[in-house]
């Protein structure tokens, strides 16, 4: 199905790792972003491919133009907001793994002037320290907030009935961590037949991770981790992706609860990457690697 007037845009192109989103800068949120438009920028065929989109603006310009009915928790009208869209085309609170990426092409675009700073998002304001960045890479912490855990449910997925913590990331989460499982064993798992959830405590879906049970240090011997897991995760409006930032989180947190702990640093390896997650008080920081990989402008009427 093609995208009547598909407007020529100006895009960036970035991952963290290798979670892909398309930037859009739009300060003014001038752009309508239709649920099919963001479906054919997503597709790796006649789009530009990504796993999610991830609109730049101002948080006030998406209130007055009534993508936004209100402005999130913490989040002021001249925070730069994270307007994230699934690959599907639906809406997402929060992407970890997007927040970087985002913050990365905010510092240096010069859309701000510090290293740390405010990103809005449907979940609220997400706290970024941009440890090191240049025109390709950068290095961020991202505050992601309160995390909660919800208690014990299952999910049907890779031919089997997996059970594992609930978990609210300001986006839910059920995260699996499989006793015996092991990085060998997770990378053969089939993950293309979806995920089978309960309809009653996850009514719009959820993300599904599972993962190794924890192992003590980080994955060399240079890492100051407590604990290291590997990780696969199903996202709900992409399918298996190669890393997921909330997801990450949720794991970590849910791995050091059934560890019997309510603290503590994770590593955690994903297909795409390592990350470090890092547990406290109720909430957690993520910081791992962000990449812009391209600029470009799309003609007009390529989707029509």
């Amino acid at each position: 199905m093609g995208v009547k007037n598909s407007p020529a845009l100006t895009f960036v192109k970035g991952h963290g790792t290798q979670n892909d989103f398309v930037i859009l800068p739009d300060p003014q949120a001038q752009i309508e972003l239709t649920e099919d438009l963001v479906v054919a920028l997503c597709d790796r065929r006649r789009g530009l491919g990504a796993d999610g989109v991830l609109r730049v603006a101002t948080a006030g310009s998406l209130v007055a133009e009534q993508v936004l009915e209100r402005l999130p928790e913490g989040v002021s009208g001249v925070d730069w907001f994270m307007d994230y869209r699934n690959a599907d085309g639906s809406i997402a609170e929060m992407c970890g793994n997007g927040v970087r990426v985002f913050a990365h092409y905010c510092r240096t675009e010069g859309l701000v002037d510090t290293d740390a700073f405010t990103v809005g998002s449907r979940a609220g304001a997400r706290p970024v320290t941009v440890h090191s960045a240049d025109d390709a890479d950068a290095d961020v912490s991202v505050s992601m907030g309160p995390v909660a855990l919800r208690g014990p449910s299952e999910v049907r997925i890779a031919g089997t009935t997996l059970t594992g913590e609930a978990v609210d990331v300001g986006n839910p989460h059920l995260a699996c961590v499989v006793d015996g499982l092991t990085p060998e064993r997770l990378a053969t798992l089939d993950l293309t037949t979806g995920a089978e959830l309960d309809s009653a405590l996850f009514p719009d879906g959820a993300n599904v991770e599972i993962l190794t049970p924890l192992t003590p240090g980080g994955p060399t011997p240079a890492d100051e981790a407590d604990f290291h897991a590997h990780m696969r995760v199903f996202e709900r409006g992409v399918g298996e992706t190669r890393s997921c930032g909330t997801g990450l989180v949720a794991a970590a947190a849910a791995a050091l609860s059934g560890a019997g702990r309510d603290s503590g640093s994770v590593a955690v390896t994903v297909p795409g990457g390592d990350v470090l997650v890092t547990v406290g008080d109720g909430s957690a920081v993520l910081r791992g690697p962000s990449r812009l990989v391209a600029r470009g402008r799309l003609v007009a009427g390529w989707a029509d």
